[in-house]
């Protein structure tokens, strides 16, 4: 299965995990929003009851008032409740539409008042026309008011609405334990989805990671070999996306052993090829030498002394020819060479340097200078030839050479400072090419190279050197150098 279809499945997983969440908080929600619309509801109707009671209790005293004390002003509250009561019992009845139960009490409590009403407006009626008709309210008030007629039906519509509120107030608590059991429930599913995805992610991620991060290191490790030059495989049958980098490494791998080798053996025929050229170079410019040197022997007391300029003459050139093939092989040979690191006093190393290759009418002045493990013989060519350079390019009069060392994050830098002829700005790039010198070819010390393995060693150490000059205004050479 390649590592895209696995992180699909990981997400798809942790995704499906997060709708069911949010599926299950929506019927849980339902449910708390449903429990939480009853009892608004449920709250709604209890206000309405309390309004309801109120007012048919407001229309009885109303009436019991208007009886005993004949005063008109009693009945205005009887009326408005004769008005208002309908409605609210129409409200009420809305309200509790689903529940059977409480409308039957609900249609009692309105057929008792009905009752009631009837009852009382007869009374009032009879009241009224008591005038003319005095029987009437007489038998009325004897057989119905004295008899409490009324108060048993208000008693009757008072224990009905404390049944209807008693039950709502059950309803009501009942509805109230599934809400709060709902909310509980939704918690709890909402926290256990929550750490569940949380688990599954975390497990997913941990998983992917971990193959990749095996996969990736035994391709480092491959890859680390070969910058090391063990020329391994690493065996991969996944056949994911990482497949072909693998591929690409073993590929690399056997592509650099075999450039390796072949690197090799044509090294080993350069050395071989330097070695001979060098043997067979040298071969006859000894045999001219040794020509010369008969001819002037045998031939001394004959030449004439422009033959013996000429004759003097070639020596020279015979041995600058010798320089520079002995210059050539070591330009050849650096890059190959292998050297060991060692701890190194460069106080020490440029002080045998300078006694070694500086006439004694030059004034040196060597600062403090690090001390540190690196190779030795490299570092000494890089300073001999610069040193060499400055004695050569030396000025007439007043001759100094500073030798100074600034320490970097992770590299010296070291300079060789004289004050000596100087370099025109335009030959700068070109000193540091094989063979390339600004002093005449006849001159002894001028082999063109010196600053060309300089440039070399450097380069190697993957460093940088630096010139600074002017003609007339010495020359400074600034070169860094590794710490490890």
């Amino acid at each position: 299965m390649t590592l895209s279809a696995r992180i699909f499945i990981g997400f798809a997983i942790v995704i499906g995990l997060s709708l069911l969440n949010s599926y299950s908080n929506y019927i849980l929600s339902q449910k708390v929003n449903k429990n939480s619309s009853f009892l608004a509801n449920s709250e709604t109707i209890i206000r309405n009851s309390s309004k309801l009671n109120e007012n048919i209790i407001t229309m009885q005293s109303a009436h019991r008032g208007y009886l005993l004390t004949n005063d008109t002003t009693f009945l205005q509250p009887f009326y408005r409740g004769l008005e208002s009561v309908p409605k609210l019992f129409k409200d009420q009845n809305v309200l509790i539409k689903g529940s059977e139960s409480q409308k039957v009490k609900l249609d009692s409590i309105y057929r008792l008042h009905g009752q009631w009403t009837a009852y009382a407006l007869a009374l009032i009626n009879a009241k009224q026309n008591s005038s003319t008709n005095p029987l009437a309210y007489e038998d009325l008030f004897e057989t119905q008011f004295k008899s409490q007629f009324g108060k048993k039906i208000n008693d009757a519509i008072g224990v009905k609405f404390q049944e209807f509120d008693r039950y709502e107030y059950k309803i009501r608590g009942w509805r109230r334990e599934i809400l709060h059991a709902s909310i509980v429930q939704t918690q709890y599913y909402s926290g256990g989805f929550i750490l569940l995805t949380i688990f599954i992610g975390l497990i997913s991620t941990f998983y992917i990671i971990r193959i990749i991060s095996r996969r990736i290191k035994s391709m480092v490790q491959l890859a680390d070999s070969i910058s090391k030059g063990n020329f391994e495989r690493v065996e991969d049958n996944k056949n994911d996306e990482l497949t072909s980098l693998s591929q690409s490494l073993n590929l690399m791998s056997g592509t650099l052993k075999k450039n390796i080798s072949e690197l090799e053996k044509r090294n080993k025929e350069l050395d071989q090829f330097a070695y001979v050229v060098s043997h067979d170079l040298k071969a006859p410019i000894r045999g001219i030498y040794n020509a010369v040197q008969w001819i002037q022997e045998d031939l001394g007391n004959e030449l004439s002394d422009q033959m013996k300029k000429y004759l003097n003459i070639i020596p020279g050139r015979i041995k600058r020819m010798d320089e520079l093939i002995d210059a050539l092989l070591h330009y050849a040979r650096i890059s190959r060479s292998q050297t060991s690191k060692e701890f190194v006093d460069t106080n020490l190393l440029t002080r045998e340097i300078v006694e070694s290759i500086v006439p004694p009418d030059f004034q040196v002045k060597i600062e403090q200078l690090p001390s540190f493990n690196t190779e030795k013989i490299r570092l000494e060519q890089v300073l001999s030839n610069l040193i060499s350079n400055s004695v050569k390019y030396a000025a007439e009069e007043n001759k100094t050479i500073e030798i100074s060392s600034v320490e970097l994050d992770e590299f010296y830098e070291f300079s060789v400072k004289d004050n000596g002829i100087g370099i025109d700005p335009k030959y700068h790039d070109k000193i540091f090419v094989i063979f390339q010198t600004l002093r005449e070819k006849h001159a002894k010390e001028s082999t063109g190279i010196g600053l060309a393995i300089v440039n070399k060693i450097i380069e190697d150490q993957h460093c940088s050197i630096q010139v600074d000059s002017k003609l007339g205004a010495g020359t400074t050479f600034a070169f860094t150098w590794p710490k490890n």
